[in-house]
């Protein structure tokens, strides 16, 4: 099984779900998603994230030191509302899944596969710090 995220992008000039459908509608619709998701023992995690961006900051690493922004990321028309990651067995089903998902106008769906372990651990070689997070993956029943 790979793990891929599902990435909920809402574009800026677009009216929010709250602003165009019905909330409890809205709410069913998603509900109803999410226990297909589980029923189908491909859900793995879910969130929404807060679209306020008083309670955002950004932590930048593109000069010399890490600089701290207030607000969000990517102010370039779109933001980052919330995701799912999922276990499913390729591409194309994380797709079908996203194609299922309850979603407004102008919403996006963004998908990135998971990198694994051993595929950081090809990259790095024998490495202490891979050893001790396979380590402390196999004690929590993650691997």
């Amino acid at each position: 099984m790979a793990k891929y995220m599902l990435i909920i992008r809402t574009i800026d000039d677009v009216p929010s779900a709250s602003e165009t459908v019905d909330l409890d509608q809205l709410l069913d619709e998603v509900g109803r998603f999410n226990d297909a998701l589980i029923r189908a023992g491909v859900l793995l995690a879910a969130e929404g994230l807060d679209p306020d961006p008083a309670e955002s900051v950004v932590v930048d690493f593109t000069g010399d030191a890490p600089v701290v922004v207030d607000g969000l990321y990517g102010r370039s028309g779109s933001r980052f509302s919330g995701f799912y990651v999922l276990a499913v067995a390729d591409r194309q089903e994380a797709v079908e899944w996203a194609k299922r998902m309850p979603r407004t106008k102008g919403a996006m769906i963004e998908i990135r596969r998971v990198t694994t372990l051993d595929e950081v651990a090809q990259v790095a070689g024998d490495n202490r710090w891979i050893a001790e997070e396979r380590a402390w993956r196999e004690s929590t029943g993650q691997l």
